[in-house]
C-alpha cells in the first residue's frame, strides 16, 4: 500500500508540475470528466425532482380527496371552507386555480392552502409569480380579461409546483355545496396520491431512455481520462530509463489520471451548482422545477465521488495492460499485435442472449425481468465500443493507395487507430441507443395514441357547456360565432332518453342518446345524406350493432327522471337509419337518435349538454381560441373549450416524451463538447508531426483533408455499426412488449444527427489545426 501511495503521489506530482504540457493535459482531462460529472449529477437528481414535483402537487390538493365522500359529508365549522377547482388553458399552457370561501366568514379559523398566509376576499386573488408577470404583460391581456379578479398578492414557493407554475387562488362568496358536485368542503390540505403504475411498454421505454442517455456519458468519462496518452507513454519510458519497473510506471500513469479525474470531479460539482440555478429558469412545455428541488441523492453522489476516481485508475491500468514501456521507448510505436475478436464478441452475444428470453413476457412489476433487460441493453451497447477499434484496425489494414491526404490518414490510423476509435465511441453508443429508442418510441406512441376520429379540417374548436338554462343555451353559440376570427359555429344539444316499452316490464331498458341539431351540424357527425328540417335519424355505432337500440315508434322519456323539466317524445316512424363513424373523440356519442329542431324541441331534453363545433379562419392567429375561452368563461358552469386534433396521446407518454427531450438535449451537448475536447487533444499530440510536414512543404489543404479523413473513417464505421446494433436492439425490445416490429429506417435521422455533429466538431477544430501547422512548432527545450 505504501508503494501504491508513493507511485500515485509521484504521478500526481507529474500532472501538477509537468509544465505547460502537463497542465494542458490535466486541464483537458478535468474538463472532459467535469462535463460527465455534471450530467451524472443531473441524472441522480431526477428521482428527487420527480418525487418533489409529486409532493408539491399533493400538498396543495384538499385532503378530503383521499376519500371523496368526505368532501361532501364533512360537517361545516369555523375551520372549514368551500373549495372549487378551476382550470383553463392559455396559448397551449395550463392555468389552474381554485375559488376559496371560508364558511365562518371573518371569524374563520380555516387553514389557508400552502404558500398562502390569508384568504383572498371576494373579487381578489393571489397569483403565482409567473402568472402575475403574464397578467401584467401585453401577451397576457386576454388572460387578464378572463381572470378578472384583482391580484392582491403572490403565492409562496411552497404552494407551487415550479417557478413557471401558472396558478391562482381567488376569493368567493357564492359557492354552495351540492352532493357529488364540483364544490367541496375542505378542512385541511394535503392529498396522498396513489402512484400510477406504468404499463410494460412505457416502463421499458423509460429504462431504454436511461440506458441510452447515460451510456454515452460513461463512455466519455472513460475516454477523457486517457487524453494525452502518447506523451505520457514517452515520459514513462524515461522513468524506466532511471530505474522504475513496469508496474511502477503504470501506477504513476494512474496517479496522473487520478489528478485529472479528481479535478474534473471538483469542476463538475462546482459547475452543477450554477447550472442548477440556470435550469430553474428553464420552462419546457409549461413544466419547470425549483433549483432547490434539483438535489442529487446522497447515496448516488457518494457512488459518483468514489466511482469516477476509481474508474480513472482502473481504465488507465487496463489501457496499459498491452503496452510494453521500455527504457528506450514504447513498443506501441512498432507494429502491434492485432486485436482479438473473440472476447469483444462476448458482450455482443450475451446482451441478446439476456433479452431474447424476455420476448413476449416482459411485464410491469417484475423487477428481475427489468434488471435483466437493463443489463442486456448495457452489454450490447458496451459491445459496440469494443467492436469499433477492431473494425477500424481491420479496415484500415487493408487500404492502400489513393491521394496523399488519404495515405497520410490511413497510415496514421494503421499506426494508432485506438485514439481515433475512442474519439467517436461516445457518438457510436449514442446513435445505437437512440436508434433502438426511436424504434421503441414509435411503437409505444402508436399504442399510447388513440385516433379521435375527428377531422380538424371540418371544425377546429369544440365547446362543451354544462347546466346551461334555456336562455343561456339560446345565446351560447351566437356569442361564440360573434368572436372575431370565427367563421361559423354549429350548435347542438346532447341528452339521454329512457325507452318506455310496455313489453319491457320496466322503464329505462334500454337508454339511448338523443342529439338535436340542424342538418348542417348533424352532417358533421354522421353520414345522414339528404336532410330537411323536421327529419330524424336512427344512428347505429359499429360497436353497438349487437345491442337492442332505439327503434321507430319507441316512446322516450327525455331528461333526468327526478326533474320535471323533461318530457316524452315518440320516435317518428319516418326516422331513417344511418351509420355513425368510429368517432372516439365524442365519448358521449353512441347509438341513438339524431333529430332536427322541427322534429324535436331541444327544451324537451331537460338538462342536456350544449355543444358548439367552431370553424375559425386560419389567418386569424392563435388569439381566436383564447377569445372563445373568454366567452365560455363568462358562464358560471365554465364550459370546456379545446382544439380539435385527429389523435390523442396519453399523459404518461407525453411526460416521458418531455423527459426524453430534456435528456437528449443535455447528452447531445455533452457529446459535442466531449468530441471537441478529444479532437483538440489529438491535434495537440500531433503538433510536432504537423510542423515537420509543413516545414517540408506539405500543403495545408492536404493536411487538413488528412485530418478530416482520420475522423470520417472511424465515424462512418461507427455509424454503420451503431445503426445495425440499434435496429437489432430495437426489434428485440419491441418483441418483449408485444409491439409489431417496425421503424426499420429509424437509423437515418440518428445517423444524420451523428454525422452532423461530427461535421460541426471538425469545423470547430479547424482554427486550432491551422495554428498548429506552422514550422515554429519544431522548437523544443
Amino acid at each position: 500500500m505504501r508503494g501504491w501511495a508513493r507511485d500515485l503521489a509521484l504521478g500526481a506530482r507529474f500532472a501538477l508540475a509537468g509544465g505547460r504540457s502537463g497542465w494542458t493535459r490535466t486541464a483537458l482531462t478535468a474538463f472532459g470528466v467535469g462535463l460527465g460529472v455534471v450530467v451524472l449529477l443531473l441524472a441522480t437528481a431526477v428521482p428527487n425532482v420527480l418525487t418533489t414535483l409529486d409532493a408539491r402537487g399533493e400538498n396543495r390538493e384538499p385532503s378530503c380527496m383521499n376519500d371523496y365522500v368526505a368532501c361532501y359529508e364533512t360537517e361545516p365549522g369555523a375551520d372549514t371552507l368551500l373549495y372549487l377547482q378551476e382550470f383553463t388553458e392559455y396559448h397551449g399552457t395550463e392555468v389552474r386555480g381554485a375559488l376559496l370561501q371560508p364558511e365562518a366568514g371573518a371569524s374563520s379559523t380555516a387553514t389557508p392552502p400552502p404558500g398562502v398566509d390569508a384568504f383572498p376576499a371576494p373579487g381578489e386573488m393571489l397569483v403565482s409569480p409567473a402568472l402575475g408577470r403574464l397578467l401584467d404583460s401585453e401577451e397576457g391581456a386576454l388572460l387578464a380579461e378572463r381572470l378578472d379578479h384583482e391580484p392582491v398578492g403572490t403565492i409562496g414557493d411552497e404552494g407551487l409546483v415550479g417557478p413557471a407554475d401558472l396558478f391562482y387562488y381567488a376569493g368567493a362568496d357564492h359557492l354552495e355545496l351540492v352532493p357529488e358536485g364540483a364544490v367541496m368542503r375542505v378542512d385541511e390540505f394535503g392529498r396522498d396520491w396513489a402512484d400510477e403504475e406504468l404499463n410494460a411498454p412505457l416502463l421499458l421505454l423509460v429504462s431504454v431512455i436511461c440506458v441510452a442517455l447515460l451510456m454515452p456519458v460513461a463512455v466519455f468519462v472513460a475516454t477523457a481520462v486517457r487524453l494525452g496518452g502518447e506523451r505520457r507513454d514517452r515520459r514513462l519510458a524515461a522513468l524506466r530509463l532511471v530505474g522504475a519497473d513496469a508496474m511502477t510506471t503504470r501506477r504513476i500513469a494512474a496517479g496522473e489520471a487520478l489528478v485529472g479525474a479528481l479535478a474534473g470531479l471538483l469542476l463538475g460539482c462546482l459547475g452543477f451548482l450554477p447550472l442548477r440555478e440556470l435550469l430553474g429558469g428553464v420552462t419546457v412545455s409549461g413544466s419547470s422545477v425549483f433549483p432547490s428541488d434539483i438535489a442529487p441523492s446522497g447515496a448516488l453522489v457518494a457512488l459518483i465521488l468514489l466511482g469516477v476516481p476509481g474508474s480513472a485508475v482502473a481504465v488507465t491500468l487496463f489501457a496499459l495492460r498491452g503496452v510494453a514501456i521500455e527504457p528506450l521507448g514504447v513498443v506501441r510505436r512498432a507494429p502491434s499485435r492485432r486485436r482479438r475478436l473473440a472476447w469483444r464478441l462476448l458482450p455482443v452475444l450475451l446482451g441478446p442472449a439476456m433479452l431474447v428470453p424476455l420476448a413476449g413476457s416482459f411485464t410491469t412489476g417484475d423487477d428481475l425481468a427489468l434488471a435483466q433487460a437493463v443489463v442486456g441493453m448495457v452489454l450490447l451497447l458496451v459491445g459496440v465500443t469494443l467492436l469499433l477499434p477492431w473494425m477500424v484496425e481491420r479496415l484500415v489494414g487493408r487500404l492502400r493507395g489513393g491521394p496523399l491526404s488519404w495515405q497520410l490518414a490511413i497510415r496514421r490510423l494503421q499506426l494508432s487507430g485506438g485514439p481515433a476509435a475512442r474519439a467517436v465511441s461516445g457518438i457510436t453508443v449514442a446513435v445505437a441507443g437512440a436508434t433502438a429508442l426511436y424504434m421503441l418510441f414509435s411503437g409505444v406512441r402508436a399504442e399510447e395514441t388513440q385516433e379521435t376520429g375527428r377531422d380538424p379540417d371540418a371544425y377546429q374548436v369544440e365547446v362543451l357547456g354544462y347546466e346551461l338554462d334555456r336562455a343561456e343555451d339560446q345565446r351560447f353559440a351566437g356569442e361564440i360565432e360573434a368572436v372575431p376570427g370565427v367563421t361559423e359555429a354549429f350548435s347542438l344539444a346532447v341528452g339521454w332518453g329512457e325507452i318506455l316499452r310496455e313489453d319491457a316490464g320496466t322503464v329505462g331498458d334500454p337508454a339511448t342518446q338523443v342529439v338535436v341539431g340542424d342538418c348542417a351540424t348533424l352532417s358533421l357527425l354522421a353520414e345522414i345524406g339528404d336532410c330537411a328540417n323536421g327529419d330524424s335519424f336512427l344512428v347505429r355505432a359499429p360497436e353497438d350493432a349487437e345491442y337492442d337500440t332505439v327503434q321507430p315508434g319507441d316512446r322516450l322519456y327525455l331528461g333526468d327522471r327526478p326533474s320535471e323539466s323533461g318530457g316524452h317524445w315518440t320516435v317518428p316512424d319516418s326516422a331513417r337509419e344511418v351509420p355513425l363513424p368510429d368517432d372516439e373523440q365524442f365519448s358521449a356519442y353512441a347509438s341513438g337518435v339524431f333529430a332536427t329542431p322541427a322534429a324535436l324541441d331541444a327544451a324537451v331534453l331537460g338538462d342536456a349538454e350544449t355543444r358548439a363545433l367552431v370553424r375559425i379562419d386560419p389567418a386569424a392567429g392563435r388569439d381566436v381560441i383564447e377569445r372563445i375561452r373568454n366567452v365560455a368563461w363568462a358562464y358560471e358552469s365554465r364550459p370546456s373549450v379545446w382544439e380539435v386534433t385527429s389523435e390523442d396521446v396519453s399523459s404518461q407518454f407525453r411526460n416521458i416524451q418531455l423527459g426524453l427531450l430534456v435528456g437528449a438535449c443535455g447528452v447531445l451537448l455533452l457529446i459535442g463538447a466531449s468530441m471537441v475536447v478529444t479532437t483538440l487533444e489529438q491535434l495537440r499530440e500531433r503538433r510536432r508531426l504537423l510542423s515537420v510536414l509543413v516545414a517540408f512543404g506539405t500543403r495545408r489543404s492536404t493536411l487538413g483533408a488528412s485530418v478530416l479523413w482520420q475522423t470520417a473513417i472511424p465515424v462512418t464505421l461507427g455509424l454503420a455499426l451503431a445503426s445495425g446494433v440499434g435496429l437489432g436492439l430495437g426489434a428485440l425490445l419491441m418483441t418483449m412488449v408485444h409491439l409489431p416490429v417496425s421503424g426499420w429506417l429509424a437509423f437515418l435521422p440518428m445517423a444524420a444527427a451523428g454525422g452532423g455533429l461530427i461535421a460541426f466538431v471538425t469545423l470547430v477544430s479547424l482554427p486550432f489545426l491551422w495554428r498548429l501547422m506552422r514550422p515554429d512548432g519544431l522548437r523544443t527545450e
